[in-house]
């Protein structure tokens, strides 16, 4: 006989060996849902993207983390969030700007003072001041005392500040516990702010380049960075889980400011020359006088590899910045290149560059040779005759004219990319040599 079940009890169905399996009830349902709703909060970060530039990078390593991202389309999403990040990108004045066209501003002051999690990020930390003197000078957020200015040109160091430096912790914190001595994150910025009497309960770390700037601060659930962490390699990862994911800091947070080589490192770049082959795809090449094209045989483009997996390799090889160069560059323009940075961003946490327009050239009539080494003299001339960073390219054959080109010229950084493809040198090996000679190396 069919048993008929009162008003509001479970419903039941028979099962394997005649049990009877309840059915989940509303309220059942309504708390598994609840459930999954608030573990789908505890892992969105909202981002505060207003527009300016290209913030791609930042994205991809907050999707690396295992967040997802819900992006402020209007003030109250501000409001709203649970933990915000703000990564500016341009010009101060262009930023305030535009936050006060889409009326962020006082939410945003109003989320900071409220107490809930805020990470800035280069411009996000700049913007938190009282002003710049950017662009004829602008107002800022004015959550912490202070004025941002330019490096300026007494200081005799090219600007703008480019590459990776150390951090000088001034107190423990759970933002930079992770941070080793000694370790390095990249910086790109022409403008800083410095720390004074009036804003040292902010300044966390400070970074020397000429003069000792902000370069993180912390109060509170509020905490910014000069730096770029999504383009910090695993340092930089893991400050930002730091802030997604905040652990008690512990007795040991504060890293020895005194062990292992400090200040701003001389950079190792690799360089991979990319084109299209004869059936369409981008692959890695290489050649003698710009010749890519096998020996022998039906004459295919040489393909030393895939563009993107080149890439990521060279990431976990410790390279500090990847250039894709794209030797066609002159034909093809190089913006036809940015779905390989796009896929690139995703595996790849250090600066990527894309460039392209190679011409042969010769001068005085000198026959230059691969591998033989950089051209000491003429790196030297230019570094000189400029005040922004060189890059030296062209020549390296061996570790030794990584360390020979840093020790004679003012080069910031160093590119190759044969020797590195075919694994003839590793970048480890380019870096432990720099260091054993005095060249200070990000390791």
């Amino acid at each position: 006989m069919q048993q008929r079940l009162r008003p509001g009890a479970p419903c039941m169905s028979s099962g394997t060996g005649g049990q009877a399996a309840a059915r989940p009830g509303p309220r059942a349902a309504s708390r598994r849902r609840a459930v999954a709703a608030a573990a789908s909060s505890a892992k969105e970060v909202t981002l505060l993207d207003y527009g300016a530039g290209n913030i791609r990078s930042v994205r991809n390593a907050i999707k690396r983390l295992g967040y997802t991202i819900k992006d402020v389309e209007k003030p109250s999403d501000i409001a709203a969030a649970s933990r915000l990040v703000f990564p500016g990108v341009g010009a101060f004045g262009q930023a305030m700007g535009i936050l006060k066209e889409r009326d962020l501003v006082k939410p945003l002051v109003d989320y900071i003072h409220g107490g809930k999690p805020f990470f800035g990020i280069c411009l996000g930390l700049q913007l938190l001041f009282d002003g710049s003197d950017e662009s004829g000078g602008h107002e800022g957020l004015g959550v912490i005392p202070g004025r941002v200015a330019h490096f300026g040109p007494g200081l005799g160091l090219p600007v703008p500040h480019i590459g990776w430096n150390t951090l000088e912790q001034r107190r423990g914190s759970a933002l930079l516990g992770g941070v080793g001595a000694g370790e390095r994150v990249y910086f790109v910025h022409s403008y800083r702010a410095m720390p004074t009497p009036a804003n040292e309960d902010w300044v966390l770390s400070t970074t020397s380049y000429g003069e000792d700037f902000v370069s993180a601060v912390l109060k509170g659930n509020a905490m910014a960075c000069q730096f770029h962490p999504e383009k910090s390699g695993a340092t930089g990862l893991r400050i930002l889980r730091s802030f997604l994911d905040p652990q008690p800091a512990s007795d040991g947070a504060r890293a020895a400011a005194s062990d292992g080589s400090r200040g701003l490192a001389k950079r190792v770049i690799a360089c991979l020359d990319v084109r299209s082959n004869d059936t369409g795809d981008l692959v890695v090449t290489k050649g003698d006088q710009y010749d890519v094209r096998e020996k022998e045989g039906e004459r295919e483009v040489r393909n030393l590899g895939k563009p993107v997996d080149l890439a990521a390799r060279y990431f976990e090889e410790g390279a500090d910045e990847v250039a894709f160069l794209n030797i066609t560059g002159f034909r093809d323009c190089p913006l036809s290149d940015l779905p390989m940075l796009g896929a690139a961003s995703e595996r790849v946490f250090v600066p990527m560059t894309v460039g392209g327009g190679i011409r042969a050239f010769a001068s005085g009539g000198r026959q230059y040779s691969a591998l033989e080494g950089f051209d000491l003299h003429l790196v030297d001339a230019v570094s000189k005759a400029v005040n922004i960073p060189v890059i030296a390219s062209s020549g390296a054959g061996a570790p030794k004219h990584f360390t020979e080109v840093f020790q004679s010229t003012g080069a910031a950084a160093a590119l190759a990319a044969g020797i590195f493809h075919r694994r003839e040198v590793g970048i480890d090996q380019v870096k432990r040599h720099m260091e054993d000679n005095g060249v200070p190396a990000r390791l």
